[in-house]
């Protein structure tokens, strides 16, 4: 073997493995990218489609989040207007650019048993006030998409149960700290147009947001890049050496 290959060789071998990891992350990359695709289509039409009735109590406990999240469905029931928690949130589009807190006030079914429901959107400037604990009462029937438990991270803010204040929506951990029993493990987020319509401090609901990161493509495209730019830094290198031999 002449020295010149030699010398290339243990860079050609590396080459071709990071070639190799990287076309094989893109590839993977695209096959989730189908599957994130497919279940947004999967979650946008089960977010759009008629209202269903809540799942029986009895399956509550044996449910999986695919089973539910995103589900359209109504509830009849009362507001428990003496308990609420605060989800501290950004402002949803078109609310501005205060930030401030979604609103959790459990809903007791009229079959029996409690959902946490999502009124909507209500900025910090307005968390004093007190009409929200009035309005609405009474049996009322409310429709919405169920929603499973948010997923912490390393970054998220421990929450404040004392003060009634939480950085996510987790059905059972607000239940446990509002004493709620035969609570359901979802949330119901209304829809646009079913908060209370009296005053303008209530909190609003914006409806189903389906908000699910789809950039699968974008990971694609920058590992089949990297790949690209390794050969050609090695194609490159290769022919540098040539010249100077």
């Amino acid at each position: 073997m002449r020295a010149e290959a030699r010398a290339l060789l243990g860079p050609a071998v590396f080459t071709a493995l990071m070639v190799a990891l990287s076309c094989t992350l893109g590839v993977w990359q695209l096959r989730r990218l189908a599957w994130k695709e497919a279940l947004i289509a999967k979650v946008e039409t089960r977010a759009h489609a008629a209202p269903v009735d809540l799942p029986p109590r009895s399956e509550w406990r044996s449910m999986r989040p695919e089973d539910y999240d995103f589900l359209h469905a109504r509830a009849t029931g009362r507001f428990d207007l003496a308990r609420e928690a605060l989800i501290f949130a950004p402002p949803p589009q078109g609310a501005g650019v205060e930030p401030g807190y979604r609103i959790l006030t459990p809903f007791a079914l009229e079959e029996g048993g409690v959902v946490l429901v999502d009124r909507g959107f209500l900025p910090i400037s307005l968390r004093e006030t007190e009409a929200r604990r009035h309005e609405p009462t009474g049996k009322t029937t409310i429709v919405g998409v169920l929603r499973s438990p948010q997923a912490r991270n390393l970054f998220t803010p421990a929450d404040d149960p004392n003060a009634g204040l939480f950085y996510t929506s987790d059905a059972p951990a607000i239940a446990a700290a509002l004493k709620l029993e035969d609570a359901a493990p979802f949330t119901l987020e209304l829809d646009a147009g079913d908060s209370a319509p009296h005053a303008p401090d209530l909190p609003r609901a914006y409806g189903a947001n389906v908000e699910l990161v789809n950039n699968h493509l974008s990971y694609a495209v920058t590992w089949f890049s990297l790949a690209a730019a390794i050969f050609g830094g090695f194609v490159f290198y290769a022919r540098s050496r040539h010249a100077r031999s």
